[in-house]
């Protein structure tokens, strides 16, 4: 089954990430993105191709293909409603369809239907325990429905399944940071540096948590270290006053 992620779908998981830097914003949609293409068609082609799909599934209503195809597209012109229809109609037809359950909690995610998406994520890692983007989507949507505990255990099951993902080690700093807890995200900063050590996106971003914590000196240090290695002064220019 292709459950590759569909590319504009994934951007709105992050809608509301809250406390984390918007460059570690970018790379978390960025993430999700990888695995497709960039969209090459207009409004009116998309919705060209929704009438030949809606015309070609009349023919064939059992097709978990052309569903799916007419399911993204419905995605692609912002239909959320008619995309969860459609996704849910697979879901008939195939009910451990990965694409169908992955990105039918992203559209239930934009129609803030929180605890549908909760449960579209669950249920799409008992069949692929260890897929990070879900393991992140569910930790990120725990926020909504779940407690604060709660929550943070998501983002520590990340964690502990990705002890190797620079991004795992990012995620949980980013709500670490939301809920002022600064000294264990600081440490998860640390370790995504310490595994993406020339990302400036996660640079920055230590650097503020050691500025909320009033350790101007070690911040200096570290944006001074950036600039060694060859980061423009320019880029660092704000943190660099708020060091001062």
């Amino acid at each position: 089954m292709d459950c590759r992620l569909y590319h504009k779908g994934v951007s709105g998981l992050f809608a509301d990430c809250r406390g984390l830097s918007k460059g570690f914003f970018t790379l978390l949609v960025a993430l999700l993105m990888q695995s497709s293409p960039a969209s090459a068609q207009n409004g009116q082609e998309w919705r060209d191709s929704l009438l030949t799909l809606g015309l070609a599934i009349e023919k064939n209503p059992h097709s978990v293909e052309l569903r799916l195809r007419k399911a993204a597209v419905n995605l692609e012109l912002r239909q959320w409603e008619y995309a969860v229809e459609e996704y849910g109609r697979v879901l008939d037809l195939d009910s451990k369809n990965l694409t169908a359950l992955y990105f039918r909690a992203y559209a239930n995610t934009h129609q803030r239907r929180y605890a549908l998406a909760l449960a579209d994520y669950e249920q799409f890692l008992t069949i692929v325990p260890k897929h990070f983007e879900a393991q992140l989507g569910l930790a990120l949507v725990s926020k909504k429905v779940e407690s604060k505990t709660q929550t943070m255990d998501r983002f520590n099951q990340l964690v502990q399944q990705f002890p190797d993902s620079a991004l795992s080690y990012a995620a949980r700093a980013g709500y670490e940071v939301e809920q002022q807890m600064l000294e264990p995200a600081l440490y998860d900063w640390t370790e995504a540096l310490r595994l993406q050590p020339d990302n400036i996106d996660f640079l920055v971003s230590k650097v503020d948590v050691l500025l909320a914590m009033k350790r101007k000196s070690e911040a200096f240090l570290l944006l001074q270290q950036a600039i060694k290695k060859g980061t423009p002064r320019a880029v660092l220019k704000d943190w660099l006053e708020r060091c001062k």
